[in-house]
């Protein structure tokens, strides 16, 4: 039997506050690396339902979505993990930071940082993601697009009989 090929979903959020960037400094198998507040899509969840989960998880902030930067895919072979080759396909959303919560962050989560543009590009040989610059660029030149462009069926939040919010 041939093995299926398919990528890792990912979101991440693009927020702007005054001309510095949110990001999220992570100890990764490889370092510490940068990154926006970003993570995997989980089974029964909609891609929108996801930024705002992952947003929170790594940087105890809500996170309103309001429109799509846009979609990248990237490829990563990891020396750490043995070789594995992973595809990453990335929805990156621009939104509004919300409340702060008193919680701890997810595990790895070191802190969260407020970046310029300049300063993300001076350290791209720290980033989790080769595409956390070139996100924060296409936001930075305007580029968005309706959440409504997303369409998520109900079949996809029944999982294992359960119904997903």
């Amino acid at each position: 039997m041939t093995e299926v090929w398919k990528p890792s979903v990912t979101v991440a959020a693009i927020i702007e506050r005054e001309g510095r960037f949110l990001m999220i400094e992570e100890q990764a198998g490889d370092g510490v690396r940068l990154n926006q507040p970003a993570g995997h899509l989980d089974e029964g969840e909609a891609l929108t339902h996801a930024v705002i989960r992952e947003t929170l998880e790594e940087s105890a902030h809500d996170f309103e979505p309001t429109a799509l930067v846009g979609m990248y895919m990237s490829r990563n072979v990891s020396s750490m993990r043995g070789g594995i080759d992973t595809t990453y396909l990335r929805f990156a959303f621009a939104g509004k930071l919300g409340a702060q919560h008193d919680r701890p962050l997810d595990a790895g989560i070191l802190r969260t940082l407020w970046m310029t543009r300049d300063e993300i590009a001076a350290c791209c040989e720290r980033h989790r993601s080769p595409l956390a610059l070139r996100c924060v660029d296409d936001y930075l030149s305007g580029q968005r697009a309706p959440l409504s462009l997303l369409y998520t069926d109900a079949s996809v939040h029944v999982a294992n009989g359960a119904l997903h919010g």
